[in-house]
């Protein structure tokens, strides 16, 4: 845990997220895959837009930027067409990435951009009152759902394959070993690399459709992952929430591997003829 530590900014805690919070969890595993795989953040640059989740940029001492609502992945691509060889990673929420910034994950995508772009997806807006999201589940109450959401929810795995991201993945707060494993391959790819990562909102999500705790919402995680449906129902401590809204059953892992040269690859060398 030491290494894990040192990259830590100490100045800035205690952090601002809630008790049981999802993004706190996807954060340690994030930290864990950076001591594993670099000795010091010189050349990693991590960019966030708005929420809860952009927020724990600030609390990893490395290359930060803080970016206006939406817009994380724009001045990611910046960053990585003027220093390619520096590693960038996104990290966005699903209100931040797919409602106000959706258009700039679209492009992103199908440019190929050569960065890792992680989104934290607890199907609410957590840091502005808890609205409805183009994640939230149907059935599901929110600050401005009182009846219930009517609208289906986004895929924003399905989004980013058609889009033309060549490295698309589903990982959850509740399976940290995987989700490791999953943000190693991601940082692996040489092109647009998208990881979906279910995690929970215990303030507003929670409480507004009576969900109880925050581990009965890992729990319920599990309740819809194929994979580990048979290990929940062998076990007699581990019960997932009732109650949970309209949830389809959604496959983790990686879903899309389609290798093709990144924006930067085929913008270097200049073509030949060209001028300038």
């Amino acid at each position: 845990m030491s290494r894990e530590k040192d990259l830590l900014r100490t100045e800035t805690m205690p952090h601002m997220l809630c008790p049981g919070c999802g993004h706190g969890i996807v954060m340690g595993a994030l930290l864990r895959v950076l001591s594993k795989r670099f000795e010091n953040l010189d050349n990693v640059v991590l960019v966030a837009g708005i929420g809860c989740s952009s927020r724990i940029v600030a609390y990893i001492d490395g290359c930060t930027v803080h970016t206006t609502h939406g817009r994380a992945l724009t001045f990611a691509t910046g960053i990585k067409l003027a220093r390619p060889e520096l590693t960038v990673i996104v990290v966005t929420g699903d209100g931040d990435g797919l409602s106000i910034g959706g258009n700039h994950l679209l492009h992103a995508a199908r440019r190929n951009v050569g960065l890792t772009c992680i989104l934290f997806n607890n199907e609410t807006y957590g840091m502005t009152g808890g609205q409805l999201a183009p994640t939230t589940v149907l059935n599901a109450y929110s600050s401005t759902s009182p009846y219930g959401n009517t609208e289906p929810a986004f895929d924003a795995a399905n989004l980013a394959i058609a889009a033309g991201a060549t490295f698309v993945a589903r990982g959850q707060a509740f399976r940290t070993d995987a989700l490791e494993d999953l943000l190693d391959q991601a940082l692996d790819n040489d092109g647009f690399s998208f990881l979906d990562v279910m995690t929970d909102c215990t303030e507003y999500f929670v409480r507004k459709n009576s969900l109880g705790t925050g581990s009965d919402m890992l729990f319920s995680q599990g309740s819809v992952d194929k994979e580990i449906q048979a290990d929940l129902a062998a076990s007699p401590t581990i019960r997932p929430a009732d109650g949970w809204p309209v949830r389809d059953i959604l496959p983790t892992g990686v879903l899309h591997q389609a290798p093709r040269p990144s924006l930067s690859a085929r913008l270097s060398p200049p073509i030949p003829g060209a001028t300038r």
